[in-house]
């Protein structure tokens, strides 16, 4: 049986947040099974608090490189996944990302010629990388009576595109083009169904985990049937209501009482997401303070390993501000700890500003 806290703990070490390890860039988005990147900005956060010595840099030659990509992946959100691993699993997760654009479309669905409008989205990026407003200009054009926003969601969904990186502080802005995903890789995708191995690497990254916390994490349907395949390869523990829970034999699980250091989680990470019971990470009574109205997840503080505030940066003229929003009160070596992580993470964010500050609300 494992508590919350030894599951807590067993996620940490997975996610290279018991300490700052010595990787690659690479290596980590491949350790991490790709990194959320609704926005630009947080993959670069989430490696620099994982990462001994991470610097922007780094990354952004990888996606230049072309040996990570941007793309709609899990749960039909944008990651950043190593090109290895997109090749490997982006075929995988198309019966999700199909059954996704249905469930969102639902009729508006129904008079989409799928076929047809994949064929004439490929038109447009086989001419150059496009944003999807310019793509929805050209499917407006071939199809005047058509829905151009579904057949837009479509695309996005069936057709495999990689966002392309550009000279922006982050590496993309707010509306960045799309290109095909075997063109900019210059590599065909694979054509193996690899379901069983894209749980393993879940497990690794994220376990251990019952059948619905894989399915929060990858939008899969029927894990409890895949989990069932793999159990003689398994290790099976038992949380405190007796749910079945499978791990890796071999993955870390230390023991409870483990420090677990103050880190700074960026907006949106796969950290507070990728469990249906997030309470080995985000405590029950404030679950609701970390995701607001329009569904956006905020950049959060861990103590003790568990989310106990948020927080925020902003920069005006020459002046960078980082700013903490705890849930309780802090006790005061709490906050010295803080106030250190919060310094040096203002400074990665903001390198150009003259001033920095750190403020707790």
């Amino acid at each position: 049986m494992m508590t919350p806290k030894a599951l807590n703990r067993a996620l940490l070490a997975r996610q290279m947040l018991l300490a700052r390890e010595k990787a690659p860039a690479l290596s980590a988005v491949e350790r991490l099974v790709g990194l959320q990147a609704q926005q630009a900005r947080p993959p670069f956060v989430g490696l620099w608090s994982r990462i001994e010595g991470f610097q922007r840099e780094e990354l952004l030659k990888l996606l230049t490189n072309r040996k990570v990509v941007r793309a709609t992946l899990m749960r039909a959100t944008l990651h950043l996944m190593s090109a290895r691993d997109y090749v490997a699993f982006r075929p995988t997760l198309q019966p999700m990302l199909s059954l996704g654009m249905k469930s969102v479309l639902r009729d508006r669905a129904k008079d989409l010629n799928l076929d047809v409008v994949v064929a004439e989205a490929r038109k447009t990026f086989d001419r150059r990388p496009s944003t999807f407003g310019e793509l929805r200009r050209d499917l407006a054009t071939a199809f005047p009576n058509g829905d151009e926003r579904a057949m837009g969601y479509a695309v996005r969904t069936f057709l495999p595109l990689v966002t392309t990186p550009d000279d922006s502080t982050w590496s993309f802005r707010a509306d960045s083009s799309f290109a095909l995903a075997e063109s900019w890789l210059g590599k065909p995708l694979s054509h193996r169904e690899q379901t069983e191995l894209l749980v393993l690497r879940y497990l690794e990254a994220f376990g251990p985990a019952t059948a619905a916390d894989v399915k929060a994490w990858s939008g899969l349907q029927g894990t409890q049937t895949i989990l069932d395949a793999l159990r003689p390869k398994l290790l099976v523990v038992r949380d405190e209501r007796k749910r079945e829970l499978f791990d890796l034999p071999e993955a870390p699980r230390p023991e409870e009482d483990t420090p677990a250091p103050p880190r700074f989680i960026a907006a949106f990470d796969n950290l507070v997401l990728s469990h249906a019971d997030r309470s080995r990470i985000v405590p029950a009574e404030h679950r609701s303070r970390i995701t607001t109205r329009n569904l956006q997840v905020l950049p959060t503080v861990l103590l003790d390993g568990f989310v106990a505030g948020t927080w925020q940066s902003k920069a005006s003229k020459n002046v960078a501000t980082l700013t903490v929003s705890p849930f309780d009160r802090l006790a005061k070596a709490a906050k010295a700890e803080l106030s250190e992580e919060a310094a040096k993470l203002v400074r990665f964010i903001e390198p150009e500003a003259k001033k920095f500050e750190v403020e707790f609300a």
